[in-house]
């Protein structure tokens, strides 16, 4: 028998919708607050509809939805539910979220399997920050006409490849040859038809060789490239950088401006970007690609500058990384792009989840992988490949490690403060310890950081013309 804490009163600090919702259970709850919750099983309801109406599903809080699966069942095309329409059935329980309470909608209700076989289970009350803990049989009883199905997938069982990079050619292939029937014995540059390295870009990857290189030679590389030129002279210009008078010209944006460095690893970003169209389908409540690598190069800029004089990372070179973080993302669109289409559907159930759990489950590979394979093939930077492939584990140790941690920090930084990019995870202190960060200051930074989003987004507007 579990001792759960028990707030005096309780059942009166419901809202009246979810007493109303609860019924004769209502004398069965115990609340708990969020930060003083025992170990029970939290359980999630996600809103979905079709042409057919709407259903609402509810599983355990850490599974991920097997959308396929569950329209193959109920012989459907469930998505999930548009914003607005959410925001409506919100507005009219008056809850900022939703409860795994199907009285409150009235909507059909189906339940994963996998919740009947739940001692005790935890529904979130966001709005109070509490907890409403349920007995697993009282629970089955409210929810006693809703349909159990097995739609539901434990994450822990798809076993994305974090520490085994040797393996990411051979799980490529595998899934090209999965769902394109391509040969596995062709060059991956060749399977999946990519244009060749821009020449601008491997101009300036050049000129970055080059000790001798000046000012003037990456001004001219720039300039013979009209769409790249205006960019850079536009993101000088912008309020992010508050330059002091106009900037008039790429020379002007390289020497007063930006610096040289800055310019050189923005315009291989850039440069490469424009390598593939972006794709028109993305999930929603995501920022868009241009978005999440402004963010991401920002980021890792300010935790690049932060650090400890003698152990920072090369600014230009991390900046770089989180402008190309998500650049699997592009090649993933180019190359599967039904399955890309899904993979959206099913980041669009599953927000809790990182994308890499999702694209391992359906195409046992990841944009992370995708991209550090491209990345390697066109010889990018050996820091820039290794942060893109390992960006998504914490745990990475191993050449250029710190380009990697960064991205990581900076991702679950700008999560926590609302920026949709996906699932994040907590940041033990370790993390901040082994880069020399103070992690007060670097979370003040990161509130001035996200403060400035008007100016992050006027960035990404530029790029995207």
């Amino acid at each position: 028998m579990i001792d759960w804490p028990n707030l005096q009163g309780s059942i009166m600090e419901l809202p009246v919708v979810v007493r109303q919702a609860l019924g004769d259970k209502a004398d069965c709850v115990e609340l708990q607050e969020v930060t003083e919750r025992a170990a029970v099983q939290t359980l999630r309801m996600v809103l979905l509809n079709d042409s057919n109406g709407k259903v609402q599903v509810i599983c355990r809080s850490q599974d991920l939805i097997d959308i396929v699966a569950l329209n193959k069942h109920l012989g459907r095309e469930l998505h999930l539910m548009p914003g607005s329409e959410q925001l409506r059935v919100r507005e009219k329980t008056g809850l900022r979220q939703l409860p795994a309470l199907p009285l409150l909608t009235g909507f059909d209700t189906v339940v994963d399997q996998a919740v009947d076989g739940l001692t005790d289970v935890a529904l979130e009350l966001v709005d109070q920050n509490l907890v409403m803990v349920l007995k697993g049989d009282e629970f089955r009883a409210l929810t006693e006409g809703a349909r159990r199905l097995l739609f539901a997938v434990d994450p822990d069982s798809v076993g994305v490849n974090l520490n085994s990079p040797e393996k990411d050619r051979e799980q490529l292939d595998n899934a090209i040859q999965r769902f394109t029937g391509l040969r596995i014995q062709q060059r991956l540059e060749d399977t999946l038809e990519l244009p060749p390295l821009p020449e601008t870009a491997q101009r300036i990857l050049q000129l970055r060789v080059n000790p001798n290189a000046l000012m003037g030679d990456l001004v001219d590389i720039v300039e013979s490239d009209p769409s790249l030129a205006a960019q850079v002279v536009s993101w000088a210009s912008s309020s992010f950088y508050a330059a002091a008078g106009q900037v008039r010209s790429v020379h002007d944006a390289v020497s007063r401006v930006l610096g040289f460095d800055l310019v050189m690893n923005l315009a291989v970003g850039l440069s490469l970007g424009r390598a593939l169209e972006q794709p028109k389908d993305r999930p929603a409540g995501y920022v868009d690609y241009w978005q999440q690598a402004i963010w991401q190069a920002q980021s890792a800029g300010v935790l690049a500058s932060m650090m400890p004089r003698g152990e920072r990372p090369v600014f230009g070179l991390a900046y770089l990384a989180g402008l190309l973080h998500n650049f699997g993302y592009l090649v993933l669109a180019h190359v599967f792009p039904p399955h890309f289409r899904l993979v959206c559907r099913y980041l669009e159930v599953n927000p809790h989840l990182d994308s890499s759990v999702i694209e391992h489950f359906l195409l046992g590979v990841t944009r992370e992988q995708i991209g550090a394979q491209l990345m390697l093939n066109w010889g990018m930077p050996d820091e820039v490949t290794q942060a893109i492939r390992q960006q998504k584990n914490p745990e990475f140790d191993g050449p250029f490690d710190v380009y990697a941690r960064l991205l990581w920090l900076g991702r679950q930084l700008q999560v926590e403060r609302g920026v949709a990019l996906g699932g994040g995870e907590p940041v033990p202190d370790s993390v901040y310890d082994d880069l020399g960060l103070d992690r007060a200051k670097v979370e003040r930074q990161f509130d001035e950081l996200v403060a400035s989003q008007d100016s992050v987004m006027a960035i990404a507007g530029m790029i995207q013309g």
